[in-house]
C-alpha cells in the first residue's frame, strides 16, 4: 500500500491535443480515490499515466516516495483492471488469476495459497476451473478483480470496469467492490463517467472537464458545495435547476430577479455575494430544494413563482417535474402522491437556504460558506 502523487503532469497527443493540464492530486495511502466527467475529459488518460500505459508530456508521478515516470508498468507496483476484463480466454480462471504471478517467478505453493484466497474473498472459488466464455458478465468481472488481487499491489487501479454490467449487475457489484476496500484498505484509483458510482464509492472525488481537475472533495462536499457551474451540473440527477438573472436590493432585503419573478435570498447568501449586488449572475437550486403544490396551499411570504407543467415522469415513490417560468427551464423532484399534469399551473417554492450564486463569466460559485472545503 502507498501513497500516490500526481504532481504539474501534463499530457499533449501528437497534434497539440491537450489531454490533461497541469494536474496536481495526491491519493493518500488506503484512500479510495474516483476519477470522473464526461467522455474525453482526462480521466482514462490520468489513470494510464499513473499505470505506464501512458508517457508523461511534463510532470511527476510518484509511488510511494518513488518517481516512476520512467518505470515500465510491470515494475509499478500496481494492478489495473479494464472495462473488457482483459482474460485470457484459452486459460481458466485459476490459471488467469496465477498467470502474472508465475512470470514473476512466484513459487507454485504461494501461487495456489494466493489464487484461493482471492476466489474465496471473491465468491468464485467454484469457477476456477471453468475458461471465460463459460462465465456471465459478473463472474467475468470478479476474475479481473481477483487478477488483482493475488498481486498485492500498492495501488489498485480500475478503469470503468462496471460499464459493461447491466443495471442490476452494476449495483451489485458496486456493493461487492465497496465491501472489498474495506477488507483489502487498498489505495485504489477508480475511473468512472457514472455519477452515482462516483458517489457510492469514493471517498473522494475528482471532477474533471477539458483535461482540468475542477474540484476535488469528499462525495457530499461536491454536492452541497460544487466549486463551480460545472461540478453543480454534473454532479446531481436530474441536475441542478440554473436560472439567469440579476440581484437587487429592496430596503434592507437582497432578492433574485428573473423574469418578471422574484425570490427573497437568507440574509448570510445576500452577505457573502454584496459585491454582485445590481449585476447579472446565475441562481442555482437542486430540483430537491424545490416545493410544488397549488396556488392556494402557498403562505404569502414564501418565495412562490408561478409556473406550468411540460412534463411529468413517474419514477415509483417520487417523480421528476419539468416546469416552464419566465421563458426558462426549470426541474423539481416531488413526491409521487401530489398530482400534476402537462399543462397545469402551478406554484413553485424554491428553498432559498440551499441556492447557489454563480459568476456569469467565470462559473465560480461565489455563494461558498466555506471555500476551504472545495480545495
Amino acid at each position: 500500500m502507498a501513497e500516490v502523487s500526481i504532481e504539474n503532469v501534463t499530457k499533449v497527443y501528437p497534434g497539440g491535443v491537450v489531454a490533461v493540464k497541469d494536474a496536481n492530486l495526491v491519493v493518500e495511502d488506503r484512500e479510495f480515490l474516483v476519477l470522473v466527467g464526461p467522455s474525453g475529459c482526462g480521466k482514462s488518460t490520468t489513470l494510464r499515466m499513473v499505470a505506464g500505459l501512458e508517457e508523461i508530456t511534463q510532470g511527476i508521478i510518484k509511488i510511494g516516495e518513488r518517481i516512476v515516470n520512467d518505470v515500465p508498468p510491470k515494475d509499478r507496483d500496481i494492478a489495473m483492471v479494464f472495462q473488457n476484463y482483459a482474460l485470457y480466454p484459452h486459460m481458466s480462471v485459476y490459471k488467469n488469476m496465477a498467470f502474472g504471478l508465475k512470470l514473476r517467478g512466484f513459487p507454485k505453493a504461494e501461487i495456489d495459497k494466493r489464487v484461493q484466497e482471492a476466489a474465496k474473498i471473491l465468491g468464485i472459488t467454484e469457477l476456477l476451473d471453468r475458461k471465460p466464455k463459460a462465465l456471465s458478465g459478473g463472474q467475468r468481472q470478479r476474475v479481473a478483480v481477483g487478477r488483482a488481487i493475488v498481486r498485492k499491489p500498492a495501488a489498485f487501479l480500475f478503469d470503468e470496469p462496471l460499464s459493461n454490467l447491466d443495471a442490476k449487475l452494476r449495483v451489485e457489484m458496486r456493493a461487492e467492490l465497496a465491501k472489498l476496500h474495506h477488507r483489502l484498505q487498498t489505495t485504489t484509483i477508480y475511473v468512472t463517467h457514472d455519477q452515482v458510482e462516483a458517489m457510492t464509492l469514493g471517498d473522494r472525488i475528482v471532477v474533471l472537464n477539458d483535461g482540468i481537475i475542477q474540484q476535488v472533495a469528499p462525495p457530499l462536499v461536491l454536492y452541497d458545495q460544487p466549486a463551480n457551474m460545472f461540478v453543480a451540473g454534473f454532479i446531481g440527477t436530474p441536475p441542478m435547476n440554473f436560472l439567469k438573472g440579476s440581484l437587487m436590493r429592496e430596503g434592507d432585503r437582497t432578492y433574485f430577479k428573473f423574469d418578471g419573478a422574484k425570490v427573497k435570498l437568507p440574509r448570510d447568501l445576500s452577505s457573502r455575494i454584496g459585491a454582485y449586488m445590481g449585476k447579472e449572475i446565475t441562481f442555482g437550486v437542486r430540483p430537491e430544494n424545490v416545493l410544488v403544490k397549488g396556488h392556494t396551499d402557498v403562505q404569502e411570504d414564501e418565495n412562490v413563482v408561478s409556473s406550468q407543467v411540460t412534463v411529468v415522469e413517474p419514477l415509483g415513490d417520487e417523480q421528476t417535474i419539468y416546469l416552464q417560468t419566465g421563458g426558462q427551464d426549470f426541474i423539481a423532484k416531488v413526491d409521487s402522491h401530489v398530482r400534476l399534469s402537462v399543462g397545469d399551473n402551478v406554484s413553485m417554492v424554491v428553498d432559498v437556504a440551499r441556492a447557489h450564486i454563480f459568476d456569469q463569466a467565470s462559473g465560480e460559485n461565489v455563494s461558498l460558506r466555506d471555500k476551504a472545503l472545495v480545495a
